[in-house]
């Protein structure tokens, strides 16, 4: 395994104190919400227009998605951004905009969240899962290795703050003609090489979901800087129509197509709004807090941290180290437990080829689903068997995940208490 050098520490094995207030459970930008969102949402409600595109009074259409659109497109560095109304909206809307549709294929990491998966089948391509490295988001080389004449795009996911290795797997698509979707869900704010995540591809969606960076319970976001993805996502999101309100933006030069309703509110677009503003705050503490988190726990032998390709992008509200076994981990995990300290993913990713729709192959109806089902499905690039290099690394990992009302004190607790179990279980 590739993964960074951990710097020197000392071993401990003094059993440590708790901190003067207990670890808190991990949150980030719900645990900010306030007087700002407050604001804007009665704004909303004052107003009576709740819906984006026109209100009571026609001279004044309502401004909260439109403002939410234009500060997020300038926060990451992307021409458009349109707000939809979840995570999993925000996939379907890229992927229509970028054409996926019967006999496509995607390549999409197999360890991933259900939506990057089942996105792909709602629109009627085939999900191709990839193989993920020692950052715990896409491989570089599996676009070449996975690519066919069918391939439609490419979906990268930032997985948990941290940006995949763009250049390469960039590079790959490029070379092989094919879009790249980023999936930032759980990375806003992250960023690589100097630029933000979101701006990299051809198109990139974002989600608000309650455990996300920046939260308006549901809600989310699709950003790209082409004119011809960004009118084929309103589109996809609105029906296929063109309101005046985006051909105040740019010229509308698709035909139209039947699309879906996605649109968000503004009663959605004004929390969100509040929350975004909030990005790096809540980026600056959790990365401060995990730097001194990486920096007391370096060192200890046989604890590997996650590699992050750009370590001055990364959002830093989970650490991931790697233990030699899976019994390993799990003692980790007791202990860390045992002294109340939080150490589970913050949100459901997972092996794909293990989930009960994969292993069904079922789509909505018996003719929508992409694959060929019977006595030999799954088949074999379905299997836990095919993917050695994913499954050699998400049964081994332990994850520290850190939010906006942990302290320093928190921290040195939690530092503490690794440097406890790794002397007490011995690793070596």
């Amino acid at each position: 395994m590739n993964s960074t050098v951990i710097p020197d520490a000392t071993r401990s094995a003094a059993k440590p104190a708790p901190p003067p207030s207990p670890v808190p459970t991990p949150v980030l930008g719900s645990a900010l919400i306030g007087r700002e969102e407050e604001e804007l949402v009665l704004s909303v409600l004052r107003s009576k227009a709740l819906f984006r595109y026109y209100g009571p009074d026609p001279a004044s259409p309502p401004p909260m998605v439109a403002t939410l659109e234009r500060e997020f497109a300038a926060l990451i560095g992307t021409t458009f951004a349109l707000g939809v109304t979840s995570g999993s909206a925000a996939l379907e809307v890229a992927l229509g905009a970028l054409g996926v549709g019967p006999g496509d294929e995607v390549i999409v990491p197999a360890w991933s969240w259900v939506s990057c998966f089942t996105a792909i089948v709602r629109v009627g391509g085939k999900p191709v899962l990839a193989e993920i490295d020692d950052t715990l988001c896409l491989a570089p080389g599996e676009v070449t290795r996975l690519r066919t004449a069918r391939t439609k795009a490419v979906m990268v996911i930032h997985f948990q703050g941290v940006a995949a290795d763009l250049d390469p797997i960039v590079a790959e698509a490029r070379a092989a003609g094919i879009a790249v979707l980023e999936d930032c869900a759980e990375s806003p704010g992250a960023s690589y090489r100097g630029r933000r995540v979101g701006s990299l591809g051809d198109i990139a969606v974002f989600s608000f979901q309650q455990q996300k960076t920046i939260t308006a319970g549901e809600g989310g976001l699709v950003a790209t800087s082409d004119p011809r993805l960004f009118e084929r996502a309103v589109r996809m999101h609105d029906l296929g129509q063109w309101r005046d309100f985006h051909a105040a933006q740019i010229e509308a030069r698709e035909p139209a197509f039947c699309g879906s309703q996605f649109r968000m509110s503004e009663l959605t677009g004004a929390v969100a709004l509040a929350q975004m503003r909030r990005i790096d705050r809540i980026r600056t503490h959790c990365r401060m807090l995990s730097a001194r988190l990486r920096q007391s726990i370096g060192g200890l032998p046989g604890l590997l941290f996650r590699r992050i390709p750009d370590p001055a992008g990364d959002s830093g509200f989970e650490t991931y180290f790697w233990v030699a076994t899976e019994e390993l981990r799990e003692a980790f995990r007791a202990g860390l437990q045992a002294a109340a300290i939080p150490c589970q993913q913050r949100t459901g990713t997972y092996a794909q080829y293990r989930r009960a729709y994969v292993a069904t192959g079922l789509a909505h109806a018996p003719g929508a689903t992409p694959v060929h089902l019977g006595a030999g499905w799954p088949e074999a690039a379905y299997r836990a068997e095919s993917f050695p290099r994913t499954e050699g690394l998400i049964h081994r990992f332990v994850v520290i995940p850190v939010g906006v009302t942990h302290t320093e004190a928190h921290i040195d607790y939690i530092a503490a208490t690794v440097r406890h179990l790794h002397a007490e279980l011995r690793v070596e």
